[in-house]
């Protein structure tokens, strides 16, 4: 199999060595780009046979890009920690059939879960993700927030990738903040400038999406809950961008 798994990882020694042994029934090497954890995550990775490279977090696709001139073959299966490959997309990789045409990253769906529940409304499935690439022509892009991988011929395959990305409402929300304040900066430093009711506008509108038009209204509570998340992160993300212009409108007085 000449594949490398690459994931990189800050305090995931609750999922790493879960990661890394169902890599290797795929991947013949594992690479681990580490942000310096402050736990078990690179003991673990070691005595699980993962190669790690230490690297302060330089952002997520730059952190991503500093992985691969360490992996030696050209095919990248690219999961983070909390990511596992479904029995459709192991089959999909285990027979080749990524080999069949010309493509150089493929897409997978992506079943998200909180805690062991399914959340398959709202908008988060089918989620896609392009976690299998060739990085002979296609690469993550340098963006430090939800990267996606630039590629010249990219194939969507309805085979899955499972998410258990949270165990509570309230580390979805601690983690939606979070990029918030990433997105927030990324496009600050891109020159993205935006009027006083963006946030309103973008906040609400990513609810009503979420929820009426994503089955989210089906849910009962945890459709509501989640479309409310949707529409804060979307609502945050443009306020914290509405902060940086103002500081900086003060710094040029």
């Amino acid at each position: 199999m000449a594949i490398s798994g690459l994931v990189i990882t800050y305090n995931e020694e609750k999922n790493i060595g879960k990661c890394i042994d169902a890599l290797f029934e795929v991947c013949d090497e594992v690479i681990i780009v580490d942000s310096l954890s402050a736990d078990n995550t690179v003991k673990i990775a070691e005595e699980k046979g993962a190669k790690v490279i230490s690297q302060k977090f330089l952002g997520d696709g730059p952190q991503r890009t500093h992985g691969l001139p360490f992996c030696k073959n050209d095919w990248i299966l690219n999961l983070d920690a909390d990511e596992f490959l479904d029995k459709d997309a192991k089959e999909f990789i285990l027979k080749g059939k990524y080999l069949e045409g010309n493509h150089d990253a493929f897409s997978f769906r992506v079943k998200n879960f909180l805690a062991d529940e399914l959340i398959d409304f709202s908008g988060w499935y089918p989620d896609h993700k392009v976690r299998f690439f060739n990085k002979k022509t296609a690469k993550p892009s340098d963006a430090k927030v939800h990267q996606k991988i630039e590629t010249t011929n990219e194939k969507k395959v309805a085979v899955h990738i499972l998410h258990y990305g949270w165990e509570s409402f309230e580390q979805i929300i601690a983690k939606k903040n979070q990029y918030s304040t990433w997105h927030a900066q990324q496009l600050f430093d891109q020159g993205k400038r935006v009027g006083a009711m963006k946030p309103v506008i973008n906040g609400l509108t990513a609810f009503i999406r979420c929820y009426f038009f994503k089955k989210g209204i089906f849910n009962g509570i945890d459709g509501i809950t989640i479309a409310l998340i949707q529409g804060f992160f979307s609502h945050m993300k443009y306020a914290k961008l509405l902060k940086l212009q103002r500081q900086e409108k003060l710094l040029k007085r």
